[in-house]
């Protein structure tokens, strides 16, 4: 049995935030974050649209391009640090609003490394030969947990979703995947974090739950990235005698001069690079599985693309796929 990727997808609230109306609230300017960034715009949901509505949007439109029914999906994994709610999951909401009866659903929680984790979540499912199509989505409404003082943080963050289906093909002589390399910096975990819940310090009648802003640590993120990362980058590219041979490659979209570093740093053109962080700015999780579908809506044609995502953890992995 081989395994392939049936239907890509994404979607981006319609409400657009530009550098200038950031601005207007914080001690910011549209020079400062491109230069530094190169973000310059990102979406936001707003009112009553939240982390299962991009999700939701995401998997119809991946129902409709692979052409395969609601029901016909046996597993649905979310990836996601911004939830609906902690519970029940969000992916079970999703399920529900697209009429996947027979769908199990679930999160997971690998901070801007979910695509790949998610991904790879499902592959192990499907090799098992229990299940025949699985959706993969990764969904953030960042822009909830922002502390908007915060500019070192609030600036960078979007929201958005994207996703896969993936299904056994028992026809297709060529599997998508190639192979992975996830890894665990656990030790540096408190350079990125968001939503931390306070135990009790009492037991009183106005005890209610708080939950933090999001933060992170931008220079240590910033070392991580470009310091820790590459190396996996080029062993799974090397070990697979793809380095020179790689079609494309997406990484998290957590800022365009990070970009720019890791492809400096592995030897590889930044033309081989996927990005969409300049119109949607750092969308988490979401960004790869963005980048994917819009690397299929450009260039349809068969190709290799390795994907490296990595964030609060801290959490990091790459997967070579063939697409």
């Amino acid at each position: 049995m081989s395994l392939k990727i049936l239907s890509t997808a994404h979607y981006v609230p319609e409400r657009v935030v530009d550098n200038d109306e950031l601005s207007k609230i914080m001690d910011t300017n549209d020079e400062w974050i491109q230069s530094h960034t190169g973000i310059q715009t990102r979406h936001y949901a707003m009112g009553e649209e939240n982390t299962s509505s991009l999700a939701v949007e995401v998997g119809q439109k991946l129902l409709n391009e692979s052409g395969l029914t609601a029901d016909q999906i046996d597993v649905i994994i979310l990836s996601t640090i911004t939830p609906d709610a902690l519970t029940p999951a969000t992916a079970t909401i999703v399920q529900a609003k697209l009429g996947a009866k027979n769908a199990i659903a679930f999160d997971i929680s690998a901070a801007c490394a979910g695509f790949v984790f998610g991904l790879s979540t499902a592959e192990k499912f499907m090799r098992s030969g229990r299940y025949r199509n699985a959706m993969v989505i990764s969904a953030e409404t960042n822009s909830k947990m922002m502390d908007f003082k915060d500019r070192t943080s609030a600036v960078f963050f979007g929201d958005g979703a994207g996703g896969v289906i993936i299904s056994a093909d028992a026809h297709n002589t060529e599997d998508f995947f190639i192979d992975e390399e996830l890894a665990t910096l656990a030790e540096k975990n408190e350079y990125i974090h968001s939503g931390r819940i306070p135990a009790l310090t009492a037991v009183k009648a106005n005890n209610f739950p708080t939950i933090d802003a999001f933060f992170q640590s931008g220079r240590d993120v910033f070392s991580f990235a470009t310091g820790v990362v590459p190396p996996q980058m080029v062993e799974i590219l090397n070990r697979n005698d793809l380095h020179d041979k790689v079609d494309y490659v997406i990484c998290h979209q957590a800022n365009l001069r990070i970009i720019e570093k890791i492809s400096e740093t592995i030897n590889i053109p930044m033309e081989k690079f996927v990005t969409n962080v300049e119109q949607y700015g750092n969308t988490s999780s979401a960004g790869i599985p963005m980048a994917l579908a819009q690397l299929q809506e450009k260039d349809p044609n068969p190709k290799t693309v390795l994907m490296t995502g990595f964030g609060a953890g801290l959490d990091y992995g790459s997967m070579l796929i063939r697409i």
